[in-house]
């Protein structure tokens, strides 16, 4: 008989969520800087 081992990672596709999972530290900081600008300017566009 032939061993079939399924908890291979090479058998599972890889997951768009765990490939992101390890950049949100650098990720959150950078897209919360680039939102507070973005609103820092239209407050003062329309002010």
């Amino acid at each position: 008989m032939s061993q079939h081992n399924h908890d291979t990672p090479s058998d599972q596709p890889q997951d768009v969520v765990e490939s992101i999972v390890p950049l949100m530290p650098i990720v959150l900081p950078i897209a919360g800087a680039v939102l507070m600008f973005l609103l820092a300017f239209i407050a003062v566009f329309m002010a």
